[in-house]
């Protein structure tokens, strides 16, 4: 059957276009039941089961499906994807319109009908005969929907009846729209809203733990004091932004002041901005992450960045009294996320006691303008909290880190095993297992990307070879394993564990350059003279076989011995004496020689507990493979950009705005130093003169407050982007080519260098600068998740290291000074932790805060910043939900007051990009 649709458009040349939309209708489309007489049983994907064994419902005694309508579905996912809900129809109608309004819960949803053992059937209701209905004159879409989802609900249960005389399967209508629930039943259609059906469910009552928390229009303000002003329609806000009475950004919440955020404005120039906000009513219920809109106050308004340290600590007393009065027999409580970023969340659950002292997982569902915390749901307990395991998966669940093992549909495009090289394989490829090459890593590593090699030629020149893993050979354009790998885009290293980009067949073997072994290759090499200058450039597919792999410690030591003369300790002198040269050339063009320590932990063998953590030591070998990481990078850059111009995946770092030095400046200042900041040549050229014979530390903390100056580099397509320069490394261009087993970005690169070179053939998305911004966009994202997850990581196993190794007193620097306290940093172990000088309940001592100097006068002594103090460190275990690393001031002792201990964590939380400036590898 054929319906079809006339109407006329107007064209832009101010033609008339007639437009025919033909519809077709169909008879044979199944039920989705198993063993339907009444269809013959036709239908596409997983089936209903013939006689349901679903929860008895105490609505709904007999056999039964379940029909949600679409709002059920956008709020209720986590619901239908618990076990115990099975049988459940998803018409067309209610795909279509989640898939318009929310594509994480289409793809949840696609993923659960997928599921053979949920039983989910997707029924094409605007294609049945019986079950299409036109939209009637007067009704706008919404109405026409929800009468198209009751008419397939009563087709559903009158198709039913005609499987046999005795049949007592019914389908159920799941809806909370109120007025259509009443309409399905005036019609003779069994309905509940979600809540009455799963509260039914007396054998999982647990279900009702998941249950959206929802509250019809109106009634989150029948009681209780407004907090907060209404939120504008989506219409007024589209209008108001177009107008530039509104400013659309993205909201983030302070880690230090609970009631103060920023609001990073979009722009399409340069004039990206941050607005700052303060205040409970001026932050209106947005939460860290949310796009906003928001407008300007008055300048007269206008305040500064608060320097006050603020931690929620509760609601006052007049809402817990009010809270109570409401809430006395409630089975309320109050969530606290991990991330100080996110707000407590209120929760319903029968599971209080089961759930207290575990990682679960809670989802936000609202947040009424009368209550100080959003109300949200159970969704997942994780397990006990300190456990590793459980503190492993939060992390990664926590930072959004794809972690699933491998689908079987990606493993598949993987080499069959044995693998070999063949004649194939070596087709536009250069064979270079002759030369003496080598790698420099980490030790343990088993993903080794890059090797090294440096001889003398005939000519009395240097031949210098950076040989990185040919990836993209393994991995082509489109497939499984590579859409998966562009979903990861990141390999994530925590401190017991590595998520790797792609299988580790090839991360840990095919693709890992270990010696010994023929590997493939994509070499760049350049000839130079001993001054460092290059002469020639080439780029190669290759092969290689690799003659060590070597620690920085072991590479180090051949350089220094002056017994080995061996043809790979001379390659490595070779490349240690021209990456001093090109060191010493780009701090003289002004790259930046930035400080952020990193730990490293010792483990024990047996428990994998940290039994150590120290500072991580840089040798003069990890300093050579940056520098030849760097040039690789920098040539690949500009090849590329020559051949695709629009097309090509760079990587760039902007200058930060002058406001982000301020407290660089004025630390600087404190101490009798000038630091000036008007390029980063001037910056660098300060930090080096910033030196003091009585206080070596001094410039090392410079260089680390520098860093948290800076702003995140990024990747983007050129096409689409005019500022290429790379500030840290005073590189007018730059791109990410050298590690393309742990970095999908170095994947695509490869592919376009390829091209370049003629070594490979092109694909439309490679040239698609539109699809290649996406790739940057989701690359980027990846990237900050991956650091945030493996600072977590550092930050919980230190918890571990002190929780075995108790009090510990240690010398600390301080780096911030706040209005009420002190941010300290810990050489020994890399860690940075907060001193507060107020206590909840007792009375304030009498503090002076200068933001000029910057200092803070407590009673009669004063703390400056760069003032080396001794703090006590020691993991508090009074809180089973909260175990914390605390710390307290030794020296000085400030007669009178008692300091109260608060958080410590790991340094890197709050940096900027690890290696941005130590090691763009």
């Amino acid at each position: 059957m054929l319906k079809s649709k006339t109407f006329l458009k107007k064209t832009r040349a101010g033609g008339v276009m007639k437009i025919v939309r033909e519809h077709y209708l169909r008879d044979d489309i199944g039920c989705g039941a198993a063993g339907c007489t009444a269809c013959g049983g036709a239908h596409e994907g997983p089936a209903l089961e013939p006689q349901p064994q679903d929860p008895a419902s105490s609505l709904c005694p007999q056999p039964h499906y379940l029909l949600p309508d679409t709002n059920v579905l956008l709020h209720q996912i986590d619901v239908l994807e618990d076990p115990a809900i099975r049988n459940v129809i998803v018409l067309q109608t209610v795909l279509q319109e989640v898939r318009n309004r929310s594509a994480p819960v289409y793809k949840r949803i696609r993923d659960v009908t997928n599921n053979q053992e949920k039983h989910f059937y997707t029924f094409t209701n605007e294609h049945h005969r019986e079950t299409y209905v036109e939209q009637e004159q007067g009704e706008n879409a919404n109405d026409r929907n929800d009468r198209a989802i009751r008419v397939a609900a009563k087709w559903y249960n009158e198709h039913l009846k005609k499987m046999s005389a005795d049949n007592q399967l019914q389908v159920i209508f799941i809806t909370n729209d109120r007025k259509n629930k009443e309409k399905a039943v005036e019609e003779g259609i069994p309905a509940f809203t979600c809540e009455e059906y799963v509260k039914s469910l007396t054998a999982n009552p647990e279900l009702i733990d998941r249950l959206a928390c929802l509250s019809e229009e109106g009634n989150e303000i029948e009681s209780g004091k407004i907090i907060f002003s209404e939120h504008l329609p989506l219409s007024k806000l589209q209008q108001g932004i177009k107008s530039g009475t509104y400013l659309q950004g993205t909201f983030r919440a302070s880690r230090e002041n609970y009631l103060e955020a920023t609001v990073w404005i979009h722009g399409d120039n340069e004039e990206n901005k941050e607005i700052i906000l303060q205040g409970l009513k001026h932050l209106n219920r947005a939460v860290h992450e949310d796009i906003v809109a928001v407008e300007l106050l008055p300048k007269s308004q206008w305040v500064a960045p608060s320097s006050v340290v603020l931690h929620d600590e509760g609601q006052n007393e007049d809402d817990v009294e009010k809270e109570e009065e409401r809430e006395q027999m409630s089975r309320r409580h109050l969530f606290t996320p991990a991330d100080k970023r996110i707000p407590r969340i209120r929760i319903e659950t029968r599971q209080a006691s089961t759930l207290e002292g575990r990682r679960i997982i809670v989802a936000i569902d609202g947040w009424p303008r009368n209550s100080r915390y959003p109300n949200g749901h159970f969704v997942k307990n994780l397990g006990d909290v300190g456990e590793k395991e459980t503190e492993t998966e939060v992390l990664l669940l926590e930072h959004d880190v794809p972690h699933q093992p491998f689908s079987q549909a990606v493993l598949s495009f993987l080499p069959k095993m044995p693998w070999s090289i063949t004649e194939k394989d070596m087709k536009n490829r250069e064979d270079l297992r002759h030369l003496c090459i080598c790698s420099v890593d980490p030790p343990g590593c088993t993903d080794i990307d890059d090797a090294l090699h440096c001889r003398e030629l005939e000519n009395g020149n240097l031949e210098v070879g950076v040989h990185i893993a040919d990836v993209s050979h393994f991995i082509r354009p489109g497939n499984a394993l590579d859409q998966e790998s562009a979903r990861r885009g990141t390999t994530v290293y925590l401190c017991e564990k590595r998520i790797d980009m792609v299988p580790e067949l090839l991360s840990s073997n095919l693709c890992s350059l270990k010696c010994d072994v023929d590997r493939l290759a994509f070499s760049c090499i350049w000839e130079m003279n001993h001054s460092a200058e290059i002469l020639k450039t080439k780029f190669t597919k290759s092969v290689i076989n690799s003659k060590a792999s070597l620690t920085y410690a072991e590479a180090q030591l051949r350089i220094d011995s002056a017994n080995m003369r061996d043809d790979i300790t001379t390659s490595l002198r070779g490349l240690n004496k021209l990456a001093k040269i090109l060191k010493k050339k780009r701090i003289e063009k002004g790259a930046l020689t930035l400080s952020s320590p990193e730990v490293r932990f010792h483990m024990d063998s047996e428990t994998h507990d940290p039994i150590d953590l120290q500072t991580k030591e840089l040798r003069e070998t990890n300093s050579m493979v940056e520098e030849f990481m760097l040039l690789a990078n920098i040539s690949v850059a500009k090849k590329i950009h020559e051949e695709f111009s629009e097309h090509a995946l760079l990587r760039k770092h902007p200058a930060p705005p002058p406001s982000n030095y301020e407290i660089l400046v004025k630390a600087a200042k404190s101490r009798n130093l000038e630091i000036k900041t008007d390029t980063a040549k001037s910056l660098a050229e300060s930090l080096d003169r910033a030196e003091s014979p009585t206080f070596p530390y001094l410039n090392t903390l410079l260089r680390i407050l520098a860093t948290r100056c800076m702003m995140q580099a990024v990747y983007f397509c050129s096409g689409m982007d005019n500022d290429f320069h790379h500030y840290g490394l005073a590189s007018p261009i730059y791109t990410h080519f050298t590690s393309p087993i742990r970095r999908y970005a170095d994947v695509i690169v490869h592919r376009l260098l390829a091209v370049a070179i003629g070594a490979d053939c092109t694909y439309p998305e490679l040239t698609d600068k539109h699809k290649l911004a996406d790739i940057c966009k989701n690359l980027n994202y990846r990237h900050k998740m991956a650091q945030y997850a493996q600072r977590a990581s550092v930050a919980f196993h230190t918890q571990l290291f002190f929780k075995s190794k108790g009090i510990v007193s240690e010398e600390a620097y301080i780096l911030f000074v706040r209005k009420n306290a002190i941010v300290v940093l810990i050489p020994k172990y890399g860690l940075e932790g907060t001193v507060f000088f107020e206590e909840k309940d007792k009375p304030n001592p009498r503090l002076i805060y200068d933001d000029e100097i910057p200092s803070l006068k407590i009673e009669d002594t004063v703390f400056h910043v760069f003032d080396k103090v001794k703090v006590k460190i020691m993991l508090d275990s009074s809180n089973l939900q909260h175990q914390k690393i605390r710390m307290s001031l030794v020296e000085p002792q400030i007669p009178g007051i008692s300091i109260p201990p608060d958080n410590i964590s790991n340094m890197n939380l709050n940096g900027p990009e690890k290696k941005k400036m130590k090691f763009e590898k």
